[in-house]
């Protein structure tokens, strides 16, 4: 990290502040899990709530990680995205001072953000039932929660993979207790399951019925002491870090009214006002007969309300310490299921409280943030603690194999590759494969800290290959060479009649006169061995980032037909498509999104508007005036899908009037599958250059589209129909109007991404899309 961003960071996290929330969870010894089945499905004002005012320790359990989410930042897709998405949790998490869960374990898993779903029994079948409770059960017997809640409900008009997870919910308390249920770790009764209160409906989601009646709230008073905000405020701090799904937003200072909660299952018996009801307290009330427990009470009663006196902190906890050992050595074999890991948390609680008192600070600084197996990297450990009642040490933590010399990390030629995908996150814990550890001493007791590197170090594929692009598209009817880098020693098995030569810069990529229509994946190999390829993710929010995945050259051949114009693109940064118009060998000029003119629009033949573009270009929507007298004058207009808050005024942005509907839930068709009736038949858009067939809807991936029109002008002429099972048909996925001598088409259907996919049928809609209106 730079200097100014340390300084920047600095500035988000006084110690002061850091230290009262450190303390707070000293203060019960509850356990509450929140359940999502994505990144940001959190309730994080409420979890907010939970831990920094009423002092219970808090985890997430999330089943995916967002692969199939949008990105408003980026053009991140698939298991790049995940990689991002997860690293954004990490960083919500942090604010929240929670302890992070998932359940899927890897870019391979089946349990994986697929895509959009209506239903929790397909979502299911589709990540394993079997599997998603297993890895459900190993996460509760890990973490041992009291309680868990899941964000929403496991009702009609919910998104699939939330009501999957709801109904996991239900099953898990049962399995993760069942000694013979196959899973690892020790069973765990979970006490009690709350549902949401509240309906999960709004901008994406229409829950069918009410929610479930409130026997219990959560409180929304108050605020945090020292900082002044609200608990929805710090809520708020922590959303805005998933940056990728545009959360974060200003609620202001008025106080909440709280979260509702329906009891759905008990363990414990019913409460009489608070979720804590029925629950141990205290260790005295787990076990009574331990003196020292009542001591270890005592104690982290002091050191909680000693602040701000730093002393006196560090005296509470130098006796909690004093007696968590003993409570732990005198510990009755009967009591210890129950007693343990909470003991073991507390005593990683008053690590970070001892630290955070004592003012120490511990660093580590590596001149990179990558290194390759069998090399090193520059490092340096720095310690600063201040004279007092604790004395401290700190090392490097490596794992087996490595050596830390001469500062520097040395790496095994088995070093493993960076995971983009942990199961476990626990703020200012261990990060990644290089640590810290800070033992520290106080009251004659040894406490360890194991602490993460301000940016982790992120180790490269032991076979590393670069291959850019990843994938190309050829026009069968216009075979073009494309530019190709390949990295020293990779080599790559081509298709007959293909050549692959040296050029300036690089490598070309050369077709046979005539290739063959088709798809061919072909594996990049680094001295006879499948290599891997690295690719680098970085945004101020998460740090340096790295996802790998087996170096492959996907290529496509597909005969499309393209009419003669002049194109322009104005994009939002979240698609590609004046990519893959020009690798369909398309004229396409891309616009400069701060500098729109009228100028810009009269050499051209075609305005492509990609997906969210007018959000993220500020000055479109205004221009969009400019751009409907171009098209009444004959230009053709093409925008690709909006979501309603994307700018998107339906009055004064389409040339003619076109209403985008929410919740996205009843605008969208989610299987990929669902059959495509050709409303006009007839219509250019379908028809000319490419007759668009029912075999151009074959091998789509995700789903058909989303945030489909829900009423448009009598100008605009509906051209396909489609569903998903057991749902009436919907007409806005694809609208064409003639407006004056041009054309505006609307296309709610996923084309970019399909052309990411290499999806033929995409490409040649897209070229049809773009024809300019034809003049009899």
């Amino acid at each position: 990290m730079s200097d100014s961003a340390r300084l920047l960071a600095q500035r988000t996290e006084p110690e002061a502040l850091m230290l009262w929330r450190a303390l707070q969870p000293l203060r019960g010894i509850v356990r509450f899990m929140n359940t999502g089945a994505h990144p940001d499905d959190e309730t994080s004002g409420m979890l907010a709530a939970l831990t920094y005012r009423d002092g219970l320790s808090i985890s997430y359990a999330c089943s995916t990680r967002g692969e199939g989410g949008q990105n408003d930042i980026g053009r991140e897709a698939g298991a790049v995205l995940g990689t991002l998405r997860t690293a954004e949790m990490a960083r919500a998490c942090d604010v929240l001072g929670m302890t992070m869960h998932w359940l899927s374990e890897s870019p391979e898993d089946t349990i994986t953000d697929f895509g959009f779903s209506k239903s929790g029994v397909e979502t299911l079948a589709k990540w394993g039932h079997t599997r998603t409770l297993r890895r459900f059960a190993e996460v509760i017997r890990t973490d041992r929660p009291d309680i868990i809640c899941p964000t929403f409900l496991d009702i009609p008009g919910q998104h699939g993979h939330h009501r999957a997870m709801t109904q996991a919910a239900h099953e898990v308390i049962t399995a993760a207790a069942d000694p013979n249920f196959e899973a690892e770790g020790r069973p765990w009764q979970v006490s009690k399951l709350y549902l949401p209160g509240w309906s999960g409906a709004g901008t994406a989601y229409d829950d069918d019925q009410p929610p479930p009646p409130e026997t219990v709230r959560i409180a929304g008073h108050g605020r945090e002491p020292l900082s002044g905000w609200t608990w929805a405020e710090i809520g708020q701090h922590s959303r805005v870090l998933h940056a990728t799904q545009g959360m974060g937003r200003w609620v202001g200072p008025a106080e909440g009214p709280g979260w509702p909660l329906h009891l759905a299952i008990s363990t414990v018996g019913d409460d009489t006002g608070a979720i804590t009801d029925n629950l141990p307290d205290s260790f005295a009330a787990i076990a009574p007969r331990v003196r020292a427990c009542a001591e270890l009470d005592a104690a982290l009663a002091e050191t909680v309300a000693a602040f701000p006196d730093r002393a006196g902190i560090l005296a509470g906890a130098g006796r909690a310490l004093v007696a968590l050992r003993a409570a732990r050595a005198a510990c009755p074999p009967d009591l210890t299921d129950v007693l343990e890991h909470r003991l073991r948390l507390k005593e990683a609680q008053l690590a970070r409280v001892i630290r955070l008192a004592a003012g120490i600070r511990a660093e580590a600084r590596l001149d990179s943030n990558h290194a390759r197996p069998g090399g090193q990297v520059g490092a340096r450990l720095s310690l600063h603690a201040p004279q007092g009642p604790v004395t401290a040490r700190l090392d490097w933590a490596i794992p087996d194999g490595w050596r830390a010399r001469d500062d520097a990390l040395h790496l095994p030629p088995d070093a493993q590759a960076a995971d983009p995908y942990p199961v476990l996150h626990q703020p200012d814990g261990p990060c990644g494969p290089v640590n810290m550890t800070l033992t520290m001493t106080l009251s004659g007791q040894e406490v360890t800290a194991h602490l993460p590197l301000e940016s982790p170090l992120l180790v490269l594929p032991a076979t590393l290959a670069e291959i850019t692009p990843q994938a190309i598209f050829v026009n069968a009817r216009d075979p073009r060479a494309t530019p190709l880098r390949l990295s020293d020693g990779a080599t790559i098995n081509l298709p007959s009649g293909w050549a692959c030569e040296t050029a300036e810069g690089g490598l070309t990529l050369t077709p046979p006169p005539l290739p063959v229509p088709e798809l061919s994946r072909l594996a990049v190999t680094v001295a006879g061995n499948p290599a891997e390829v690295a690719t680098h993710i970085s945004y101020p929010h998460t740090g340096p980032l790295l996802h790998r995945a087996p170096a492959v050259l996907r290529l496509r051949v597909a005969d499309v037909a393209l009419a003669s114009a002049r194109i322009g693109y104005v994009g939002g940064g979240n698609d590609r498509a004046d990519h893959w118009m020009q690798a369909m060998g398309a004229d396409v000029t891309v616009l400069n999104p701060s500098a729109l003119t009228s100028g810009m629009l009269a050499g051209l033949d075609t305005l492509v508007v990609g997906i969210f573009a007018m959000k993220t270009v500020p000055k479109l929507a205004g221009f969009m005036q400019v751009v409907k007298g171009w098209v009444a004058g004959g230009g053709t207009l093409l925008t690709l899908y909006h979501r309603p808050w994307d700018n998107w005024n339906p009055d004064t942005i389409p040339p003619a009037r076109l209403e985008v509907g929410q919740p996205s839930l009843r605008w969208r068709v989610t299987d990929e599958t669902a059959t495509v009736t050709h409303l006009a038949p007839d219509h250019p858009v379908l028809t000319g250059p490419n007759p668009i067939s029912p075999d151009d809807w074959g091998g789509w991936v995700k789903e058909r589209g989303l945030y489909f029109a829900k009423s448009w002008d009598i100008a605009y002429t509906p051209l396909l129909e489609m569903a998903d099972p057991e749902e009436a048909p919907h007409r806005g996925a694809l609208l064409s109007a003639e407006i004056g001598a041009g054309r505006h088409t609307h296309c709610a259907l996923i084309v970019h991404l399909q052309m990411e996919a290499l999806v033929p049928g995409a490409f040649r809609l897209m070229a049809n899309m773009i024809a300019p209106r034809r003049r009899d």
